[in-house]
């Protein structure tokens, strides 16, 4: 354990920001480390609101996945506290953030329930290009200093056990609270639908 972290220290002193890193770079990687985890929300809904039924059903299950692995961070976060990079004084810190547990991730758990989730339902662009974010976001947390890069990896794992908890319930239940999902939306935006400003 202590060689592991100690290799992820040396990992994160490589990628973190320094004071001679120009203003630019910390401004695009304070901004990606903040703001491109509203693509995903973003996205779930562009992909409910195109109206096919494997987009719907697709949302839906990266949803509950991303909800399941954020629930068993929260279990690792209690069970095994990891302080973040600035309560132990490493490196620098250009984000402020709360000093709570650091392992894994929430935001590179979110990117990686839904690009797994996608990938496995066949929706490859789709699931590729949220990986790639993903990824930009996991490197701007580091450089950022408010994460450690195994964090990251933490996220990956927590993600596909996740998705692994949720299949067999997915597999009985899944249809049922797709089509549980579009009554419930057809019902209460029925007037804009009528219209055709959205797809039923």
């Amino acid at each position: 354990m202590h060689t592991l972290e100690a290799f992820n220290r040396a990992l994160f002193l490589v990628i973190n920001g320094t004071s001679d890193t120009p203003a630019w770079i910390v401004d695009t990687a304070v901004f990606c480390a903040n703001y491109l985890v509203w693509l995903v929300p973003a996205l779930l809904a562009g992909m409910w609101l195109s109206g096919r039924r494997q987009y719907r059903r697709l949302a839906i299950r990266a949803f509950v996945v991303t909800v399941a692995a954020l629930g068993c961070n929260q279990l690792v976060g209690f069970a095994w506290p990891h302080p973040r990079p600035f309560v132990v004084g490493l490196g620098h810190t250009f984000l402020p953030h709360a000093p709570d547990s650091s392992f894994p991730s929430d935001h590179a758990t979110v990117f990686a329930s839904v690009a797994l989730t996608l990938l496995v339902g066949r929706l490859r662009w789709l699931g590729g290009m949220t990986l790639v974010t993903g990824a930009v976001v996991a490197w701007a947390r580091v450089f950022a200093g408010v994460h450690f890069p195994l964090d990251m990896a933490g996220a990956v794992g927590i993600a596909c056990i996740a998705y692994a908890l949720v299949a067999p319930p997915w597999s009985a239940c899944g249809s049922m609270l797709t089509r549980l999902a579009v009554t419930i939306y057809r019902k209460l935006l029925a007037w804009p639908i009528r219209r055709n400003w959205l797809r039923a």
